[in-house]
């Protein structure tokens, strides 16, 4: 797809980029599948702490790479790394090693909700500084379930939930752009030329595939219509040249991925598994509900990429170590006597 995405735009190099990435990432799931999970949770801090440190880093003016007016990116040669999607990791460790060593005191207001919040809020608040709203908002909502999920009680996440969406509504609502963002998503077709342009054009590719498509290599969206087709917007392009079929399809591979790993996580015999586990599955299924939710009108429009398709190689890499996590875990429930052959 990513060579249809970018036929008109040098398809052969995004196209040999993707494999590389794709290479790496899935060897670097495959050795994380592996990995001493006990060794992994008492490093679990230092990781933490790198992720915060590279977060800062994207601040800094002449460090920090800027584009699209968001400074999200560290250069590094020819390279550009994204060190929110891999604080994602560092969140769900963290958390997870947190809770797992204080099990008694998870249903307390200090150590069971206000030390996980303030490093959810440390993360959340760099990356948010960025800005990236929808990376922040996911970071969010994964640790909130994780808090949830390991004990901390809904008398303290629900009140802390209405504060975060009253000051996120409150930094749209000051920000021309973000709330440009939110009145052209209310009203896509009036909007068609303007702030809504990249989502009426994705619009427009659904409804030209149909059920079957227009076939591979054949949709219009290839001519540069759809500015972002070979990242967040990739969704579109398989939905016309693949039609509904392929793009319910891909629909029905996540739903089965995230009932399965549910499935087995009522199987978990620790807290630490569990939450490690539970919060890797949780990142790749919200990210992937909220692209699909933004390509098809159903969200307010923002930047983020669909899981093991989209165009880019943080983001690819991250997903792959989510789910060498998973596997992990599995392997160990499964063979609770396996030998991991690297203490590191």
């Amino acid at each position: 797809m990513l060579f249809s995405a970018g036929a008109v735009r040098g398809a052969e190099q995004l196209l040999i980029k993707q494999i590389v990435w794709v290479v790496l990432s899935l060897g670097l799931g495959l050795y994380v599948s592996f990995i001493n999970l006990d060794w992994l949770g008492r490093k679990t801090w230092l990781v933490f702490g790198l992720c915060l440190v590279a977060l800062a880093l994207t601040l800094v003016p002449g460090i920090g790479v800027k584009v699209n007016g968001a400074q999200r990116w560290i250069g590094l040669g020819s390279l550009r790394v994204q060190p929110s999607e891999f604080a994602k990791i560092g969140l769900v460790l963290v958390l997870a090693y947190y809770f797992s060593s204080r099990q008694r005191h998870t249903g307390t207001f200090w150590l069971g909700f206000m030390l996980p919040s303030m490093i959810t809020g440390a993360v959340c608040g760099l990356i948010i500084l960025q800005p990236d709203f929808g990376t922040c908002f996911l970071c969010g909502a994964v640790a909130a379930t994780m808090m949830f999920q390991a004990g901390t009680s809904l008398k303290w996440l629900l009140p802390v939930a209405g504060l975060a969406v009253a000051g996120f509504s409150a930094l749209v609502y000051f920000d021309p752009h973000r709330i440009r963002r939110v009145t052209s998503f209310l009203d896509v077709e009036a909007n068609a030329d303007d702030s809504a342009y990249q989502l009426w054009q994705g619009m427009l590719a659904f409804g030209v595939g149909g059920v079957d498509g227009v076939g591979l290599g054949m949709g219009r969206q290839q001519m540069h219509f759809l500015p972002e087709a070979h990242t967040d917007f990739i969704f579109p392009v398989i939905g016309e040249e693949l039609g509904l079929l392929c793009t319910f399809t891909i629909v029905l591979c996540f739903v089965f991925l995230f009932g399965f790993v549910y499935w087995r996580l009522r199987q978990a015999p620790r807290m630490y598994e569990y939450l490690v586990a539970m919060g890797s599955i949780l990142f790749v299924s919200l990210q992937a509900i909220i692209n699909m939710g933004v390509v098809t009108g159903s969200m307010p429009t923002k930047g983020m990429s669909l899981p093991f398709i989209s165009y880019g190689g943080s983001n690819l890499m991250v997903t792959f170590i989510f789910l060498g996590l998973i596997v992990n875990v599995f392997r160990r429930w499964d063979n609770p006597k396996t030998l991991h052959p690297r203490e590191l």
